[in-house]
Formats: structure tokens, sequence, C-alpha cells
């Protein structure tokens, strides 16, 4: 078994994700598509704090780029542009390269009656829906489940007691798409426009059969590919695999030379390295990350690779948070060195950083000064006007 130390490892991590390199002068669709050609997927959620959180990850990674570069090429289709990425449920909600939905195949058979029980309960309350549903689909096109509502006249009212109270006709959208029946047409807003899948994903790719063991052992391909170095909990974690599933799966990968075990200094598992995976003497640049980067978004793994304890509080009641709503570790030449609470006020035209703090030994004038170009940087490329500093944490005042 390989030796190495902490601090290499965590260079090998950074490089696989796209850090450290030179930024492109003019990042046009192919500079975005290259940055999801590493990560291999770009988490979806709702939150609007700042910005969306798909379009975070390409901007820590490649500077000020344009959102609506990243937008094309998920949500529209044309013969000299064709769709590059498409929804599914990757890691979580994620868009994934075209040519990957055929290794999810496994995931939407598990998911054929629903991701979870208020899903099937709704498919027995209403058994015709579902074909409803793709009827007027393929009439209409692309619409959001309240469009499809509005077709198939339902003003029905909504179960009580559920925490995002949907309506059954949004239920059974989802199941269908969950099932790989339906998948995302456009969005508009951050509204989902259901599509029939062949509508959305190309018949060659549709065509492709992978067995549920192959997809796993490619599916890990790319996970170890995207983190460099990872344990095998950190590369289940990626595509949020089942244990059952991958340690089978790796075992037959280090077989076959495709993963090397490695023994990381200070680390309580064993690890696992990309054949290919870069090591490069050092990496610098600053980022801010949001908290659905693929660089931490699995927690234990950002602990273990940074000494960086982050936990997103966005659901902790507001007396209780630590750091704040919306926090973004802030990455500064290889390290985790501080963190920012950020929220975007677009009706002012400001940025705001009600606090920011440091990690240890870095409550510095150096790191205040490169957190504030990347504060700079990011309000410009969200074309806010001003940056306002809060007073919690010590590196407010050095701001």
């Amino acid at each position: 078994m390989q030796r190495m130390n902490a601090a290499t490892a965590r260079r090998a991590a950074l490089a696989a994700q796209g850090f450290g390199k030179r930024r492109p002068a003019n990042p046009n669709r192919r500079a975005v598509l290259d940055v999801v050609a590493r990560t291999r997927l770009l988490q979806l959620d709702s939150v609007s704090a700042v910005v969306r959180a798909h379009y975070a990850p390409v901007f820590s990674r490649i500077g000020p780029y344009d959102r609506g570069l990243l937008e094309r090429a998920a949500w529209s289709d044309s013969p000299r542009a064709r769709r590059g990425l498409v929804e599914y449920w990757a890691h979580e909600a994620a868009l994934i390269p075209v040519a990957d939905w055929p290794l999810l195949r496994w995931r939407m058979a598990e998911y054929r009656l629903g991701r979870w029980a208020g899903m099937r309960k709704a498919a027995e309350r209403n058994p015709t829906l579902a074909k409803d549903i793709l009827d007027v689909v393929t009439e209409v096109g692309a619409a959001s489940a309240g469009e499809i509502e509005k077709h198939l006249e339902l003003d029905k009212p909504r179960p009580k007691g559920t925490w995002w109270n949907l309506s059954d006709t949004k239920l059974i959208c989802e199941q269908l798409f969950a099932a790989g029946e339906l998948s995302t047409g456009r969005r508009a807003g951050f509204t989902r426009h259901y599509d029939l899948t062949e509508r959305v994903v190309p018949a060659d790719v549709r065509a492709r059969e992978v067995p549920e063991d192959e997809a796993v052992r490619e599916l890990l391909r790319r996970a170890s590919r995207a983190l460099g170095i990872a344990t095998e909990p950190d590369l289940r974690d990626y595509y949020r695999l089942h244990k059952r599933q991958s340690t089978p799966a790796v075992a037959d990968l280090v077989d076959a030379g495709e993963l090397i075990p490695v023994a990381v200094e200070g680390w309580d598992a064993p690890a696992y390295l990309h054949p290919e995976a870069s090591t490069p003497r050092r990496v610098t640049g600053a980022a801010l990350l949001c908290p659905f980067d693929p660089l931490i978004f699995c927690r234990p793994r950002t602990q273990r690779l940074f000494d960086f304890h982050y936990r997103i509080e966005i659901y902790t009641p507001e007396p209780k948070r630590v750091h704040g709503y919306y926090v973004f570790p802030f990455l500064l030449d290889g390290a985790l060195v501080g963190r920012v609470d950020l929220r975007a006020e677009r009706a002012t035209g400001r940025l705001l950083a009600p606090a920011a703090f440091a990690e240890p030994g870095h409550a510095t004038p150096e790191t205040a000064r490169a957190l504030r170009d990347a504060l700079r940087e990011m309000a410009d490329w969200l074309e806010l006007d001003e940056v306002v500093v809060g007073a919690r944490g010590d590196l407010a005042p050095l701001l």
C-alpha cells in the first residue's frame, strides 16, 4: 500500500476538482462544460440566498461567467448546440452530463413507484393520474405541474400536514421524473417544466442499457476521478450509492488496478487514489465555495481533508446559529481559511456579508485582503453594486 501525507492528499483532491488551474480569459460554453466534465455533477437546490447552487461551483473554478451558458447547456437544445446536461437524482437532484443518464437506470427502476411514501400514496389515491399527466405533456410539451393541473382542470385541496404541501399532480410528476419517464425540458426561474424523456435525452443515449453492477463500477470510476483521492464512504456518497453496491465494486476496481489503495497520514480509513490523479506541488488561488459545492458537500470528507468543521445552518433557529444562515467557506492557496455568511439583496444592489470568521491562525490582513477581492468579484458577477460587511466574526473588522 502506498503512503501519502495529508497535505499531498489535499492537493490531489483540489486538483481533481479543478482548483489551481489558470482561469480562462473569456469563459465560453466549453469552459463551463469542462467544469462539469471534472465534477461530473452540479447539485441543484432551491435556496437562492446568494445564487442558485448549480451556478456557484462553476464560478468558484473559472471566475465570472455568463450564467446563461450553463442554462442553455442544461435546458435548451438546438441543432447548433445540443443539450449538454440533464437533470436526475445523482448526489441529490443534480445536473449531470447527458451521456451519464443511462448509468442511473437502476435507480429509475428502484424509483418506479416514487422516491418516498407520499408519492406512492398519491398514486394510490389517483390511479389514472400518471397516464393523464403523460397525455398532457405529450400533447402540450414541457409544462410545470401547475400548468399540467390547469390542463387537467384539477382544483383539489392539497393534503394537509405535509412539509412541502405538494399537490398530487406535483407528486406524480416527481414520481414520473424519478422513474425516468419524464425529464426536465426547461426551467423558468427555478420551476421545473416536465417533458417526455424521449424529447430530452437523445435516442442513442436512451438506448444504452447498463447492468446495475457495471453502472455502479462506472459511477465509482467517475467519483474517483472527480475526487482524486477518497475513502470508500466518500466514493459511495458522491452518487449516493448503497454500501452493498459500493463495497464489492471498489474491491473489483482495486483488483483491476483502477483504484490504488493508499494510507493517508491522519486519515482513519483506507483511501483510494485514481491512477491519473495529479498531485501538484502547490495549489494557489482564492474561491468562495457554496454549501453544495462538490468539493465540500460530503461534510466528513471536508473535515478530514481540511480540518474544517462545516455544517449548514439554514434549518437551525437563528438564535442557535454559530456562523450564519448561508455560509460560504473561503478557499485560499489550498486551505480553507475562513467562512463568510452571504446574502444577495438584489432590490438594493448589495452583497451582504453579515459575518466573517477566520480559521485558527488565519485572522490576518492577508486573508482579509484576499476575501475582500473575492467578495468584490462575486458582487460584480451577480451585478451587485456594493459589498456591505457586518460586525460579526473575527474577520469582519479586518474586512
